[in-house]
């Protein structure tokens, strides 16, 4: 079995990994896919965990602009774009403690804020309901459906980005830091 070789500079292998499943979540997001159940909101409080401030909010929302290139623009877009923002920088909070608890707390937090932000946009500017209080409930309500999606999409992604750099970091990244320490 051939080694894998990675940089000696255990900094610029980390960002080579985090690199790599960034891409994985922009390529994830063109694929088909149930309504809502996509990555860019676990991309990005992986970005903000692991990426500097500015990348953190840059990183999803040019996968975001990137995709919706083949996808489609649509009114709501800056709703969107923000929610994900956001999201970005509650991934921020994770940068001194990743831990099961806190990254499915935090992905959960970003779904609820994913849903109200969005839905809110959709009631103000999709001219889908009337601007009213009844409006604005109908709007949430039919929403609740992809709400679940959403969830379910940001457990999932949010397990695999911060479960497979967790496995890489124990298996690949520390052994060859302490092997550079020999």
């Amino acid at each position: 079995m051939k080694k894998i070789i990675f940089p000696k500079n255990p900094e610029t292998t980390k960002m080579i990994i985090v690199y790599g499943l960034i891409l994985i979540g922009i390529i994830s997001r063109l694929l088909p896919h149930p309504a809502n159940f996509a990555p860019i909101s676990a991309l990005a409080l992986f970005s903000g965990a692991y990426l500097s401030r500015k990348n953190a909010i840059i990183i999803p929302l040019a996968a975001m602009f990137i995709s919706d290139i083949f996808l489609g623009f649509h009114v709501t877009m800056p709703y969107v774009y923000a929610s994900f923002a956001l999201i970005a920088l509650f991934g921020y909070l994770l940068k001194k403690k990743t831990s099961f608890i806190n990254i499915t707390a935090l992905s959960l937090s970003g779904s609820f804020l994913f849903f109200l932000i969005t839905n809110f946009g959709v009631w103000l500017s999709a001219g889908m309901y009337p601007h009213t209080i009844p409006g604005l409930t109908q709007c949430f309500t039919l929403a609740i459906p992809f709400y679940r999606n959403t969830i379910l999409g940001d457990l999932v992604y949010s397990g695999a980005f911060f479960g497979t750099y967790a496995l890489i970091n124990s298996y690949v990244l520390k052994p060859a830091r302490q092997s550079l320490k020999t």
